[in-house]
């Protein structure tokens, strides 16, 4: 008796092609969420939408994450890493962090590439309680990493709470600019620069003054 031929996408080929190290399959799942999520909000992205783009069941998508909720925080985790890393400025011979004009300018290039991710961490931010907390996570991380750009070796509480806020300045600004290209590129960064020098000014005046 002859034997039929498989049909397409089933057989071992198929089941090598689906086959992936668990940690592969993490990033790959990771990778679809942070994709949809360029796309539609947070809670409409669905585990069953995201299985079908993996080639899996839904079942099997939680071998990888316990529960919906573990999937997304990694998700969102994942957006936050790469704004992050895009602001990473390489420290300088003397081991001095890269300046404000130079993190500025990453920040900006990663907007002018990829402001459709950084679009979708915002919108992430007012899904869930635990989802706003990655995200204030992510806004200190680069208070942070501004303060020290600045020389502020001990930030007063007012000096760390003017830079948090005018990073959501920075953020309307540059996705405006990136998204409509309003203003020139050196304009956008001298304002960025000149407004963050100003406020920490003003704010470390304040908290001298009450000292």
């Amino acid at each position: 008796m002859t034997r039929r031929p498989a049909p397409s996408g089933t057989g071992r080929s198929a089941t090598r092609r689906s086959r992936q190290d668990p940690v592969q399959r993490r990033e790959q799942l990771i990778g679809i969420g942070l994709e949809m999520l360029t796309r539609r909000p947070l809670h409409q992205i669905t585990v069953d939408d995201v299985a079908a783009g993996a080639g899996i069941s839904r079942s099997l998508l939680f071998h990888y994450f316990p529960t919906k909720r573990d999937y997304y925080a990694e998700v969102v985790r994942a957006a936050s890493r790469r704004l992050l890393h895009a602001m990473w400025v390489r420290e300088d011979s003397a081991g001095r962090a890269g300046t404000i004009e130079a993190i500025l300018t990453e920040y900006l290039d990663f907007l002018e590439r990829r402001h459709e991710p950084y679009l979708a961490l915002l919108r992430s931010s007012g899904a869930e309680d635990w989802a706003r907390e990655i995200f204030e996570e992510t806004r200190a991380a680069l208070a942070g990493k501004l303060i020290g750009a600045l020389g502020i070796e001990q930030p007063s509480e007012l000096e760390r709470a003017a830079v948090t806020a005018w990073l959501s300045f920075a953020e309307e600004l540059g996705l405006t600019w990136a998204r409509h290209t309003i203003g020139d590129r050196a304009e956008v960064l001298r304002l960025l620069t000149g407004t963050l020098r100003r406020a920490v000014h003003l704010a470390g005046q304040r908290a001298e003054s009450a000292r």
